[in-house]
Formats: structure tokens, sequence, C-alpha cells
């Protein structure tokens, strides 16, 4: 194992500079997180499926704080037959769907966006309106579904290192498509 290492981080925001220079060994603590938080959801969405059927409204009427600020939406997706049936299909679906993305690494960017804006919609569902819910673990999750994101983890023994160098008339797919580099990555 090699323990050279010739990446930096740098960042630029705001006036503000950030640099660095990670450790051999973050690839793979980035490939490991990768799988967790893929078999995480991967497993949670099964659990929907294999258990009783799954049904939201428990947390959108008895689940949500009224502190919340989104209590009331919350409500009237439950008071919603056909909204609530939609929901019923979509969060066990895209936990599935956000599991394998992130385990495979294709369509990583999409996948951990996902993952990330389901973990806030959990979040905000139980805040409770105290400022120690800034650590809770929902709030968490999403960071590092965005952490993902960020280290363009799909890259790392992904399936998106080789999606994005497909080719397509000559060029590679993001060349052609480079609005792809959103979701892939």
């Amino acid at each position: 194992m090699s323990t050279n290492t010739r990446n930096r981080l740098e960042s630029q925001y705001a006036g503000i500079s950030l640099e660095g220079t990670p450790h051999a060994l973050s690839a793979w603590f980035v490939v490991a997180l990768r799988f967790l938080l893929g078999g995480m959801m991967l497993f949670a969405g099964i659990s929907k499926y294999t258990g009783e059927a799954f049904d939201a409204s428990g947390f959108l009427v008895h689940g949500v704080d009224p502190a919340s600020p989104v209590s009331g939406l919350y409500a009237a997706m439950a008071g919603n037959a056909a909204l609530l049936e939609v929901i019923n299909v979509v969060i066990p679906l895209t936990q599935v769907l956000i599991g394998v993305a992130l385990i495979a690494g294709g369509f990583l960017r999409l996948a951990a966006l996902g993952g990330a804006l389901q973990m806030v919609a959990f979040y905000l569902g139980g805040w409770e309106g105290e400022i120690l819910a800034l650590f809770d673990s929902t709030l968490i999750y999403a960071a590092l579904f965005l952490g993902l994101a960020a280290f363009g983890a799909g890259r790392i023994l992904g399936a998106d290192r080789y999606i994005e160098q497909l080719k397509v008339g000559g060029q590679t797919l993001v060349e052609k498509y480079p609005k792809l580099r959103y979701v892939l990555g």
C-alpha cells in the first residue's frame, strides 16, 4: 500500500481559503462511508417491503412534534389519501434506489441529494425547536450524504468513473452532456 498522496483539497469562498493534503487512506474511508450509508438506505427501504405494509401516516400524524415548522404541512399530507398512497410508494422505493446507487457508486450525486433530502424531511418532522437538535442523527446523515457528493465518491471505486467515460459520438458522455456532471460523481 502506498502512503504517498498527490491529492490536495483546496477551496476559496467569500475570501476564506481552505487547503490541506488528505491522507492516502482517505479514498478508502470515502468508499467505506459510501457502502455504509448505501447499506443503511437499502435495508431501510427493504424492511418497509418485508414487514408490515408501510404506512407513512403514523409518522406524518403522530410522529411530528407540534413545534416543528412542517407539522401543518405533514398533517395535510397525511389527510390527503391519494398523496399518502404516493408517499407510501415513493419513500421505500427511493430508499432502495438510493442504497443501490450508493453501493454501486452510480449516479452518486443524484442519490446523495435524494438521501440528504429525505434526511432533512425526517429531521424537520422530528424537530422540537431545541438548539441541540442541530446534532440530531438525521441531520448528520444529511451532511454525510452531501459530503459523499462533494467528494465525487462515485468516481472512487464506483460505476460513475466508468459511466462518465462512455463514448457517445466520439465524445465521452460528460463532454457530450455536461449537465450529467451534476448527477454523476
